[in-house]
């Protein structure tokens, strides 16, 4: 059978179960845009490649398995870049194949041209420079292999022109098997067993989750360990939802935001037990000072994580999931340690959330969030931009289940929660959507709307509206004399009249009538919505770990801010 290149790179992502991808069109990519059309890969338009890329990466966050976008070349390509670094730090499996201008033509400067190879090589596990038709026949299986492979991430496939257009001859029958996940190499006995005996041992054990938990799907081993240990479980953004917040021995987040009692319970540890997290700034705050009476013991799939900012008595390489099977057989059924669990309930009465009385203020923002968690479904995502929404978000949202949440941790993209969620409305039909953003970020991809009303998905997005960047005002606030600049918002779109704009209802909550009200009955119809909802202007995200201090130097606000927008 001889075919071209684009269609031999159509028919292998169908072997690899892809249905959907998102991209746009451009010049270099258009030979593989036809050979979609005969195709049953559903393409989906963005109106932006950072978007597609985005798109994308709703899929990937909410199924675990690697998703596709499309760009051209040159400034197709670059716009794809800061979905690609975000996928990196986070941990996403994503496949970025672009255009690039006929070979004879790389290093000419010719029309819309760029070293796309180049350009992705620090922000990808791995990328590719396709020089042939028949490269792709290894490489497209071999891209979703390595991006589904231990610590999942993103590749770049850039495919020339000429390679899109090149006649082929294949057998369909020998085609190459699709690109599956590696199996992890097994962590040795000997360090499992080491393990089990310092955690029972241990009198103040304290079990740190990732975003690695959830990836590794084994969010219920490590409860059933927290339970096992009688151990109190802290968790970073990226790992929430793997415990129930209502489990006793769950303590929230930790670090920047996290709780006062959750960083004062650290002080105290003897033990940490970290599971598929990096010790991030953002959780450890000032590492030197991190956990300072605390043995660390370290379990995650990338052996480069064991030791990069805290060095661990044990450091375990492998899948979290088989590690905490093997760990768990070694270790007592009966619970013990129950003065720690008391002392840690103890802190965590002493420091609650700071949240005013709903009737007093249905507007505060932690307010907000808690009246969403009872409107939406209980199948629910919840995707977010960066922000102080971002923080009230994971502050007061109960997330239950594993990748009901998507954000951006590591690399704080604004502009990422209007396409994630589209990209996961795609990947969960049925499930109902909310974008929790902010009148920074909703600007960033606002593009998107137009996608979305396309798509007519099942996407509510509540703007929280305070005229400003929200982190920004805060920091220059509290660490920079008041001396805002360029901070607050001067002019301010009404976001409904946009999203109406867009063919996407849109609403604005009135603070002086039924706000919460407003918000049911907007939620409660089907289809796309945009919320736009005034906040304080100078409400803040307490608690609040000063940049670069360590985590027990949380502050707390002095008193919650007035009520009215």
């Amino acid at each position: 059978m001889k075919t071209t290149g684009a269609i031999l790179l159509r028919i292998l992502l169908e072997r690899q179960g892809i249905h959907t991808l998102a991209g746009i069109p451009g010049g270099a990519i258009l030979p593989f845009y036809d050979a979609l059309h005969e195709g049953p890969i559903r393409h989906i338009l963005a109106r932006h490649e950072q978007g597609a890329g985005f798109i994308a990466q709703g899929m990937a966050r909410a199924t675990g398995r690697a998703a596709v976008c499309l760009a051209t070349s040159g400034p197709g390509a670059t716009n794809l870049l800061t979905a690609i670094a975000d996928a990196r730090l986070d941990s996403v499996p994503l496949v970025a194949i672009t255009g690039q201008v006929p070979q004879p033509l790389i290093g000419t400067d010719a029309f819309q041209e760029v070293d796309t190879y180049g350009l992705t090589l620090p922000i990808t596990k791995h990328n590719f420079l396709v020089r042939s038709a028949a490269e792709l026949l290894e490489v497209v299986p071999l891209a979703f292999q390595i991006a589904e492979s231990g610590r999942p991430g993103p590749v770049a496939i850039d495919v020339p022109k000429d390679v899109l257009n090149a006649l082929i001859e294949i057998d369909p029958d020998s085609l190459p098997a699709p690109g599956r996940a590696l199996p992890v190499p097994d962590c040795p006995e000997a360090g499992i067993v080491a393990l089990a005996a310092e955690l029972a041992a241990a009198r103040r054990p304290v079990l740190y989750l990732g975003g690695g938990v959830i990836a590794a799907e084994a969010s219920a081993l490590a409860c059933t360990l927290a339970h096992r240990l009688q151990a109190p479980v802290v968790s970073t953004l990226m790992a929430l939802g793997a415990m129930p917040p209502d489990d006793p021995l769950f303590m929230g987040m930790l670090g920047m935001h996290g709780g006062k009692g959750t960083n004062l319970l650290l002080e105290e540890a003897d033990l940490l037990l970290a599971i598929g997290a990096r010790f991030d700034d953002r959780a450890t705050g000032k590492a030197a000072a991190f956990c300072p009476r605390a043995r660390i013991a370290h379990i995650d799939i990338d052996r480069a994580e064991i030791g990069k900012i805290k060095t661990p008595v044990h450091g375990l390489t492998g899948d979290a999931a088989d590690i905490l099977r093997r760990l768990l057989a070694h270790l007592p059924v009966a619970p013990a340690g129950g003065a720690w669990r008391a002392r840690a309930a103890q802190l965590r009465r002493e420091h609650p959330l700071q949240v005013p009385p709903a009737a007093e203020d249905p507007l505060h923002p932690l307010n907000l969030i808690s009246f969403l968690a009872r409107e939406l479904p209980a199948t629910a995502l919840v995707a977010t931009d960066v922000g102080q929404h971002q923080m009230w978000v994971a502050q007061a949202f109960p997330f239950r289940r594993p990748r009901t949440l998507l954000t951006s941790g590591g690399l704080g993209t604004m502009g990422f929660g209007l396409p994630v969620a589209i990209g996961a409305a795609l990947a969960c039909p049925g499930r109902r959507v909310a974008c929790v953003s902010g009148d920074g970020s909703i600007l960033m991809n606002i593009q998107e709307l137009a996608t979305l009303a396309e798509l007519d998905l099942p996407v509510a997005i509540l703007v929280f509206n305070n005229a400003n960047l929200g982190l920004v005002r805060q920091q220059q606030q509290l660490f920079y004399g008041r001396r805002y600049a360029a901070s607050r918002f001067a002019s301010v779109p009404d976001f409904a009249a946009v999203a109406q704009g867009f063919g996407i209802r849109g609403v604005r909550l009135d603070p002086g009538g039924d706000p919460l009200g407003e918000l049911a009955a907007a939620l409660a119809k089907p289809g796309p919505c945009l919320i736009d909802i005034p906040i304080h202007d100078a409400a803040n995200v307490f608690p609040m770990v000063p940049p670069g201090a360590a985590n027990h130097q949380t502050l707390t606000a002095p008193e919650l801010e007035p009520a009215t927008p």
